[in-house]
C-alpha cells in the first residue's frame, strides 16, 4: 500500500471523501469501458486500464461481487430448491451461470428441470449434450463429474 493511501484512510476520511466527490467531477464516473481523451481505455472515475490495469485484491472483489450475483441469480431461479442442494451441485451450478452469463445458463432448460426434480445423473448428461461442454474443455468435463458425483 502506498504511504499516503494509508495516512487518508486512517486519518482523515473527510479529506478521502472530499476527493471522491472532487475526483468524480473531473473525471465523471462510468461503469463501463470507454476511451479518455488520451485513447486510453478507461473505466470508473479515470482508472487507466491499459497502463495501471487493476491490482489482484480488487480483482478479487470484482469476483467475489459477480460470484454473489450468480448465487442470487440461482436463489431466484431455483427458488427454495437451490439451498437444498449440495454443496457440489451449487458449486457446479455458480461456475457455470458464471461463465455463461444468466441468459446462456438459462437455455440449459433440459438441465435446469433435472436439477427441480433432484435428478443430477440427467443432469450431469444434459452438460454434456451441449455445444458449451466442448467449448470448455477440461472445465466442463470436471463439472460432469462433480455433478455425477452427488448421485
Amino acid at each position: 500500500m502506498i504511504k499516503g493511501q494509508d495516512a487518508l484512510s486512517s486519518s482523515n476520511s473527510k479529506l478521502r471523501d472530499r476527493l471522491v466527490d472532487q475526483l468524480i467531477g473531473y473525471e465523471g464516473l462510468k461503469l463501463k469501458p470507454y476511451y479518455c481523451p488520451a485513447g486510453k481505455l478507461t473505466i470508473g472515475a479515470g482508472r487507466n486500464l491499459e497502463d495501471k490495469g487493476i491490482s489482484e485484491k480488487e480483482a478479487i472483489f470484482l469476483l467475489e461481487n459477480d460470484i454473489d450475483e450468480c448465487i442470487s441469480d440461482l436463489e431466484y431461479l431455483f427458488k427454495d430448491k437451490f439451498d437444498s442442494f449440495p454443496e457440489q451441485v451449487k458449486s457446479v451450478l455458480i461456475d457455470m451461470r458464471f461463465n455463461l452469463g444468466a441468459a446462456g445458463f438459462r437455455s440449459f432448460k433440459k438441465m435446469i428441470t433435472a436439477l427441480n426434480e433432484s435428478d443430477f445423473d440427467k443432469a450431469s448428461e444434459e452438460m454434456k449434450d451441449s455445444k458449451w461442454y466442448s467449448q470448455v474443455g477440461k472445465r466442463g468435463k470436471t463439472l460432469v463429474e462433480m455433478m455425477k458425483s452427488c448421485l
